[in-house]
């Protein structure tokens, strides 16, 4: 099973105006093809975490739905805040994706 806490240490990896995609995520925790998995850790976090929750997007470049209402739009809020631009409710994950270094994940 999948770490939580490993989970959230990733996320709290990705720089500021980047994004990572929940299956990069599970990639990075040793879990291939367990993005859902980092979904539902993602979406039992507390609002006033300081894991960065809105860097992580889907495999489309798309900001999917969180526990909470509204949640979408926040996303795409920080995002924005951060330089992340959208174009038709897409990012481009060619543009913005994170690109870790080895050094990055230890």
């Amino acid at each position: 099973m999948i770490s939580q806490q490993a989970i959230y240490d990733r996320v709290r990896l990705i720089p500021e105006g980047k994004v990572a995609t929940y299956g990069q995520i599970a990639k990075l925790v040793g879990y291939p093809r367990h993005a859902r998995q980092v979904g539902y850790a993602l979406a039992r976090l507390d609002q006033d975490s300081n894991v960065p929750w809105h860097r992580v997007i889907n495999a489309k470049g798309m900001i999917s739905p969180r526990g909470f209402e509204g949640s979408d739009d926040l996303q795409r809020i920080l995002l924005e805040e951060e330089g992340v631009v959208f174009i038709e409710g897409k990012i481009s994950l060619k543009e913005f994706q994170w690109k870790p270094k080895n050094d990055d994940i230890r």
